[in-house]
């Protein structure tokens, strides 16, 4: 059977679209991070999910969306997912939109290291150059020992790290449906949220308007799953995934003009370089993947999200 070559003009759109999706997310969220507790976020995030996949799917699938042959990998993925929207919303406190995107756009780099570590996949010399490449963005962002360091920076590398974890495990349950592999980690995250709720010190007024923006805020990032979702099944993944990183210049811009927040040269020239790496690394790993195994589907996962 012939390789598909040509991507759909309507792929590249949700693509696109869903990386605006995700970064809008994050707009808002840094927008009320100051006023409420991170906790609440974090749950109204998910849980919003959560009712939606449950209403979009539940219909068609009944049962069936709780089916899986790897349930604790499944919980495990959940955990991993809500450790990395704790982090990274926590860190959108404090850093500036386009890099805390940025330094979370260098799950390829950690993706790389975790699997050759658990999954004994072979580190090559081009991956090698890639993953030092990426270490080095890192280090033109966050520039340790210098006064534009800032300790937030920390949470957003450990929230990659927790979301490189999450894409490794997701290797692991590729034969499960995937919007069953998309239900479960909201499903934790839901629960693990509201277990954290009665523990924390929560608002005496919450203004509707707030409460407005958090509900449109995950809804849009919801939205943003959907269109990943629909994006890769019409699409090939390797000719889909460099469309992932317009994500960053989106919280550039949303940035500067939402927060009057640019990166400076440094900090630019360090996002474009963890974005190169990591979309070589991300296309090499793709490339291997089909030669391998050219019949096992690529979980629908994006790059990076918050």
């Amino acid at each position: 059977m012939k390789p598909q070559t040509s991507v759909p003009l309507s792929s590249i759109a949700l693509v696109v679209g869903a990386a605006a999706c995700f970064s809008t997310l994050d707009a808002i969220i840094k927008s009320l991070a100051a006023s409420y507790p991170i906790a609440l976020l974090v749950f109204a995030r998910w849980a919003v999910q959560t009712l939606a996949l449950v209403a979009w799917l539940g219909p068609q699938m009944r049962g069936k969306l709780f089916a899986t042959r790897h349930l604790r990998v499944q919980l495990v993925r959940g955990v991993a997912l809500i450790g990395s929207s704790i982090l990274f919303m926590t860190a959108l406190k404090y850093l500036p939109l386009a890099e805390a995107t940025a330094l979370n756009y260098s799950t390829p780099v950690m993706v790389t290291i975790l699997a050759a570590m658990f999954l004994q996949e072979k580190l090559t010399r081009a991956s090698l150059t890639f993953v030092a490449a990426g270490v080095v963005g890192v280090l033109m962002i966050v520039r340790p020992g210098t006064s534009v360091f800032q300790a937030a920076a920390l949470l957003a590398i450990g929230s990659a790290v927790c979301y490189s974890v999450y894409q490794v495990l997701t290797r692991t349950v590729a034969r499960d449906d995937p919007r069953v592999s998309l239900f479960y980690p909201a499903l934790v995250g839901t629960l693990i949220a509201s277990l954290a709720l009665p523990l924390i010190a929560m608002p005496h007024d919450v203004a509707w308007t707030d409460m407005a923006r958090l509900v449109a805020g995950a809804l849009v990032g919801t939205c943003g799953h959907f269109m990943f979702v629909l994006a890769f099944r019409r699409g090939v993944v390797s000719a889909l995934t460099p469309f992932t990183y317009f994500q960053i210049v989106f919280a550039t811009l949303i940035g500067w003009l939402a927060f009057g927040s640019f990166p400076d040269a440094f900090a630019l020239s360090g996002m474009a370089v963890i974005a190169l790496s990591g979309l070589f690394i991300t296309l090499r790993r793709q490339q291997r993947r089909a030669r391998v195994a050219p019949t096992e589907p690529a979980p629908p996962e994006p790059t990076a999200v918050e």
